[in-house]
């Protein structure tokens, strides 16, 4: 099927995928409410499939890349799951400590997507470090479908520890500078916004379109923040403003940018909802960012 762009779709019919997305409705509850759009020989479950993820048409850095150096690792979070996996990767020619970057997926795991995304960070010379949430549940499974219907059954008090130990850990290896930072995508967004509150040493945090933490947290802020949004993604943007006069309130350092015509997920590049353009603006903005505040 021919790759299309948000453009190709209904709004209404964007929304309805981003709430299958998040788990608001199951797939059945998708494809009945997608019917009403399903034209031009399209069926609802066509719609699906063209709005769905293709990791092999976006991955940008192969897995053997032999500039880089990747591994999966395991972590103690004693707060958390007791233990738990990432995937770490740096230049493979890099000598001397790095520093390092924290990358949070979306609320489907590790795949193969968000390991693309700290292969590119790697590249920057950073050492990145993804972990996956669902390591307690045996990892990410390798069907989006089953990857969201098994993040639903996490605890979400210990995930949250697991990712402020993977921090920890990451700022204490040898390797490490100790000046780390956080990039996070739609659920790892929300990680983001949290380990800022959590984290008093964390030298840069990128949320992606990520839920805002409460405001009462806002001040224990100490790290700068490069805060992305999309126009069209209201779930996300009803608390953009009260997050914003927080900030203020509490003189933290940020920088927030909403994308003109952009989809909740606008930076992923495997889905329909990817924006080139306004995604490699953030994206440059993001390197910037973590270069300045890590160096």
């Amino acid at each position: 099927m021919e790759r299309k762009t948000s453009a190709d779709f209904d709004q209404a019919l964007l929304n309805l995928f981003d709430k299958y997305v998040h788990g608001d409705i199951d797939r059945r509850g998708f494809l009945e409410r997608a019917t009403r759009y399903a034209v031009g020989g399209m069926t609802a479950s066509m719609l699906l499939d063209a709005l769905s993820p293709r990791f092999a048409e976006a991955q940008q850095i192969p897995k053997d890349d032999k500039r880089l150096k990747a591994s999966m690792v395991e972590f103690p979070s004693p707060k958390g799951t007791g233990k738990m996996r990432g995937y770490l990767v740096r230049l493979a020619a890099a000598s001397g400590k790095l520093p390092g970057v924290l990358v949070v997926h979306e609320n489907r795991g590790l795949n193969p997507h968000i390991e693309d995304i700290a292969r590119r960070i790697a590249l920057e010379g950073f050492m990145a470090f993804a972990p996956d949430a669902l390591t307690p549940l045996g990892g990410y499974p390798g069907d989006e479908d089953k990857a969201r219907e098994l993040f639903a059954k996490l605890d979400p008090d210990k995930a949250r520890e697991d990712f402020v130990a993977a921090a920890e850990w990451l700022k204490s290896r040898p390797d490490s500078t100790v000046k780390i930072g956080i990039v996070g995508f739609c659920w790892g967004g929300g990680i983001a916004n949290l380990l800022a509150t959590r984290v008093p040493d964390l030298a840069a945090a990128v949320p992606f379109y990520g839920i805002q933490p409460k405001a009462e947290d806002v001040p224990r802020i100490k790290a700068p923040l490069l805060i992305h949004y999309a126009e069209h993604d209201d779930r996300i943007n009803a608390g953009a403003a009260p997050y914003e006069a927080a900030l203020k309130a509490s003189h933290v350092r940020y920088q927030m940018f909403t994308y003109p015509g952009t989809q909740h997920g606008f930076n992923n590049d495997t889905t329909p909802r990817y924006d080139k353009a306004a995604a490699q603006l953030a994206w440059q903005r993001t390197i910037d960012f973590l270069k300045k505040n890590l160096a």
